[in-house]
């Protein structure tokens, strides 16, 4: 068992096994990204599960749908919903302009075209192009998102100081990787769909944990499950976290 696997494992056991995102393949995971602002994911959800009530979830149906029909449903996702509804309608032309209406189909390409792939859309960098794969199944690695990317840091995965955000998310990466499942472009579809599961709820347990408990400011480190082997918490401290007595790798 890596380093990794314990402090997951015990992530999971103060905050539960965390649910899936509702939204299924990648067009809908790409609306699911754009449901909402600085809104809690209970919100979103409810967006998410309005528009496709009242509006559908493909391409078509929100290019049919009139501006009407989508501002109400855009206004239950926070500020600026005018801007929401274009990317609505961004995100439906794109697909049916550049990728025939299917985008699926990019679930098929090389890792990185697929990536670039999704890029097209609003909102969608590097790392939420490589979340929306791994929840559909096509995983490289681990992509994180800010709070994640802090609780790694802080544990000893990259360095948190680093001013350049890209430079550390490459440098997680890059430290995390030994302790992930080796050969990820290897398995086939029936391993990955054990494998990819359990690396999105990693990452949903590292994104709860930042907002949480794991905050940006005035962390709350006397409540954390993996605070003995925090650097942030005790410097000095090795990465990972110790191993409980009696138990075995």
């Amino acid at each position: 068992m890596t380093n990794f696997t314990r402090i997951i494992a015990r992530l999971q056991k103060h905050y539960g096994t965390p649910e899936l995102p509702p939204a299924r393949g990648a067009f809908e995971l790409v609306l699911w990204e754009n449901a909402c602002y600085l809104l809690p994911d209970q919100r979103r959800a409810a967006v998410f599960e309005a528009l496709r009530a009242q509006v559908g979830l493909t391409a078509d149906a929100i290019l049919e749908a009139s501006r009407e029909a989508l501002l109400p449903l855009a206004a239950m996702g926070g500020m600026r919903p005018e801007t929401r509804v274009f990317r609505w309608q961004e995100i439906a032309r794109i697909t049916a302009t550049q990728f025939e209406g299917n985008l699926e189909q990019i679930l098929e390409w090389p890792y990185a075209r697929a990536v670039k792939a999704l890029k097209l859309f609003p909102c969608i960098g590097d790392p939420g192009a490589e979340k929306i794969l791994l929840f559909c199944g096509v995983a490289a690695g681990l992509p994180l998102e800010s709070n994640g990317l802090r609780v790694l840091t802080r544990i000893g995965y990259g360095r948190a100081h680093l001013k350049n955000y890209g430079a550390m998310y490459r440098e997680a990466q890059e430290a995390i990787a030994p302790e992930l499942p080796k050969g990820m472009e290897q398995l086939d579809r029936r391993q990955k769909a054990i494998v990819c599961p359990t690396l999105a709820r990693a990452h949903l347990l590292l994104r709860a944990h930042g907002k949480t408990i794991c905050r940006a400011s005035q962390p709350a480190c006397h409540e954390c499950p993996v605070e003995d082997g925090c650097a942030f918490r005790n410097p000095g401290a090795s990465k990972g976290v110790r191993k409980t007595p009696g138990t075995e790798d």
